[in-house]
């Protein structure tokens, strides 16, 4: 019997999850992804994308998935980091543009007609820009 550990409202951060999981052994399953993909405004309505495991594996499961192998990455990968081109600063993050606009005319027209486009967020200044 599979058992529900988490809810995600995209199918890639289900994704992500399972290959944390994967990469330490663990037997898991994503349920409802496919329907996301194809109709992501259900999300919401049907509890989003779910990460499933084997009951006798929740526990386990459960101590992967809440830990913080950042740093372990950080240190053998590298981290590239944007810098904000008003101010300099390196505390940024990265920012879906027009995102707003898009979900607003798809709701309207059942049509998305603006691209939604990757920026650079200043945390310091609150500069957006294109990246």
């Amino acid at each position: 019997m599979l058992k529900t550990i988490a809810r995600y409202s995209t199918p890639i951060e289900a994704q992500i999850a399972w290959s944390k999981l994967d990469a330490m052994g663990v037997e898991a399953y994503i349920a409802d992804q496919h329907t996301i993909n194809m109709q992501w405004l259900y999300s919401n309505a049907i509890g989003g994308v779910r990460l499933q495991v084997p009951e006798h594996l929740f526990e386990q499961a459960a101590e992967i998935l809440e830990l913080d192998l950042e740093s372990a990455l950080i240190e053998e990968q590298g981290y590239d980091v944007a810098t904000c081109p008003k101010c300099g600063s390196n505390d940024t993050e990265y920012k879906a543009i027009g995102r707003r606009a898009a979900f607003l005319v798809f709701l309207g027209l059942n049509f998305p007609l603006f691209p939604v486009r990757q920026g650079v967020k200043c945390n310091s200044c609150g500069f957006v820009s294109r990246a």
